[in-house]
């Protein structure tokens, strides 16, 4: 992502602020995707079986992960237009709709899946594709809020809860 940032056509302050759409898709993407590797990593840990469903699901969250960059470019380049943005909503929605299917994948292949975790990973996951649903859908009229609801719905992924499993 860092390649498509482009230095102000001037060497003022003012030029560098014109930006913002640009600095704020890259930084809002950065954190996102800081925070799917932590999730990630912090998942993998618990982890005790590998098998061909949890690498293939493995394999179609990267994916989704991979489709951040286009749309964070999309939306800089835009300046934050609704259809850019709701697609941001969607490409986030895919990635928890992915991490849920990993999720499901990690825990099942425990030999003794822990209940109360992964109710709290069901919550948190369907809360969650829910909201940036209805922020793809807010985004269509009022971008901003839009990609102010998806940032938002990001408070929920900061701490990687998974003080119900125990490997």
């Amino acid at each position: 992502m860092v390649l498509e940032l482009k230095r102000p056509s001037n060497p003022t302050i003012g030029s560098l602020l014109q930006d913002w759409p640009t600095w704020i898709s890259y930084f809002a993407s950065y954190i996102f995707i800081a925070v799917v590797w932590i999730n990630h990593h912090f998942l993998f840990k618990y982890a005790t079986v590998v098998n061909l469903r949890l690498v293939w699901a493995n394999f179609a969250h990267l994916f989704s992960v991979s489709l951040i960059p286009f749309d964070t470019d999309w939306m800089a380049e835009t300046r934050l237009e609704p259809v850019p943005v709701a697609m941001y909503g969607f490409v986030f929605m895919l990635v928890n709709i992915t991490y849920r299917l990993l999720m499901r994948e990690t825990i099942s292949a425990r030999k003794q899946p822990d209940q109360p975790a992964t109710r709290l990973f069901r919550l948190r996951s369907i809360s969650t594709i829910l909201v940036f649903g209805i922020a793809m859908v807010v985004a269509l009229w009022h971008p901003y809020i839009g990609f102010g609801i998806d940032c938002a719905c990001l408070a929920l992924y900061l701490r990687p809860d998974l003080r119900g499993i125990r490997s």
